[in-house]
């Protein structure tokens, strides 16, 4: 009777530090649904991400090359520096940031960052993970997704997505991969602004695929817990 009876007084201890370690792992989840991602437009296909994994402010830039015109930052702060491809036309990066242009899987500084071999090797594109979303950035927009890379971001949260059509998907491209890899939300890039004159308007975009975009200043704040669940969201962001 003794050892049944430690035997339950056992099992009741294991059970109670089940239960506790789930109500912590709910309660984690629960306020890092409530954190904010910032993102912001910078031209091109250029991306400013600002997340906080454990309370630590991190800013990633993406492709940040120079225009041939147009006004554009000269410099920026940056922790995480990702590139699509190769190239030395960049702007000045201040505050040593980890540089990433080759395809592999990386976690820095509690951001996940998997950079995804486009169907041509020259091309990379990148899911990123922090705060319990997924952000796709499809590099530079040149190049059709194979299998591969539809695997690797199909079901993002977010999808930056280039639109314009001048070196960049067009709008009907862009709206048949918009359809294939199923976004909550899509961040419209790489259309006409002053960097861009040539390429086609974001009204383009927005008529091919046929989802009104929701317009916002110089970022867009997105929460986990705000993200849609049964329709994709567009957000067209100013320029910053």
């Amino acid at each position: 009777l003794k050892v049944n009876r430690t035997e339950e007084k056992t099992s009741y201890l294991r059970a109670c530090a089940l239960v506790e370690k789930q109500l912590y792992c709910a309660c984690v989840s629960y306020f890092l649904c409530l954190r904010d991602m910032h993102i912001s437009w910078l031209g091109g296909t250029a991306i400013k991400i600002q997340t906080k994994p454990f309370d630590t402010d991190i800013t990633i830039i993406i492709n940040p090359y120079k225009p041939v015109q147009g006004d554009f930052p000269r410099s920026l702060l940056s922790d995480i520096a990702l590139f699509s491809a190769r190239s030395h036309n960049t702007i000045t990066l201040m505050g040593n940031p980890f540089l990433l242009e080759t395809p592999g899987e990386c976690e820095i500084k509690g951001v996940l960052v998997h950079g995804i071999e486009g169907k041509t090797p020259e091309e990379i594109l990148f899911r990123i993970d922090s705060e319990h979303m997924s952000v796709a950035h499809l590099g530079s927009g040149k190049t059709p997704l194979g299998n591969q890379q539809i695997d690797a971001l199909q079901g993002v949260d977010i999808l930056i997505l280039p639109v314009g059509g001048v070196d960049t998907y067009d709008a009907e491209t862009a709206t048949k991969i918009a359809n294939m890899l199923e976004p909550r939300v899509i961040i419209p890039v790489a259309y006409r602004c002053d960097n861009d004159p040539k390429a086609d308007p974001i009204e383009t975009f927005l008529k091919e695929i046929g989802i009104p975009g929701e317009k916002t200043e110089k970022k867009v704040i997105l929460k986990k817990k705000d993200l849609p669940q049964e329709e994709t969201k567009i957000f067209v962001v100013s320029k910053e």
